[in-house]
């Protein structure tokens, strides 16, 4: 890592979290809110449904992301990986059977995981300070305005469905999927839970931000 970009990144990084008092606050309503609500619904869901129908599940929303992938692929200039995701949507939404099966990966084809804060963060727009947004949880200033446009591309097959008890039974099952899937992380936290969660968050944007090519400054 050049000096210059040493100099950016240590600028940045002096002081990541200039709101925490406000942020733990957020944080511990967000996390009673969990615990009495989502997480409780997500165990009995991880209990009880069969790990190959939660797995198949999890491939159809992830097959409904494609398109985002795809979207924010070109607009990094990614045109390769835009090839994969496009390549990736049609198989498992034909030969997968609207995406229960993913049969993409297993031709060798694996998924990217794209959204518009990375975009930003790859435009060299700066992260900004840390923060926890109420029911939705850590971001930064950057990711957070990104959720705006972000809004209007998430499960866009699933809003477009005119019978609100099907449309909605579906946003619940992702939100309900999504939240088992992070049950086994939670083992992992130890001390401090909120800056445990902020550290990692962090560290895993910057990492998805520059594609894996973090250099250690030390």
């Amino acid at each position: 890592m050049a000096q210059e970009d040493y100099d950016d990144y240590a600028a940045e990084s002096v002081e990541p979290d200039p709101w925490e008092p406000v942020n733990r606050a957020i944080f511990s309503f967000n996390d009673t809110v969990d615990r009495f609500t989502l997480k409780p619904v997500a165990k009995v869901y991880d209990r009880v449904v069969p790990e190959p129908v939660s797995n198949s599940i999890s491939n159809v929303f992830s097959n409904l992301g494609e398109p985002r992938n795809l979207v924010n692929d070109t607009l990094q200039g990614k045109f390769h990986a835009a090839g994969i995701d496009t390549a990736r949507f049609l198989l498992n939404s034909t030969v997968g059977v609207l995406g229960v099966f993913d049969v993409a990966t297993k031709m060798g084809l694996q998924r990217n995981d794209e959204d518009f804060g990375q975009t930003l963060g790859a435009w060299g727009v700066p992260s900004g300070p840390y923060i926890v947004l109420p029911l939705l949880g850590p971001s930064t200033v950057r990711d957070g305005g990104s959720r705006i446009p972000e809004s209007f591309a998430r499960y866009t097959y699933v809003e477009q469905v005119d019978h609100v008890p099907t449309r909605n039974t579906a946003i619940g099952t992702a939100l309900v999927d999504t939240r088992a899937s992070l049950l086994s992380r939670e083992k992992l936290i130890r001390g401090d839970r909120y800056r445990f969660v902020r550290n990692a968050f962090l560290q895993n944007r910057e990492f998805q931000v520059k594609d894996g090519e973090v250099e250690d400054p030390f």
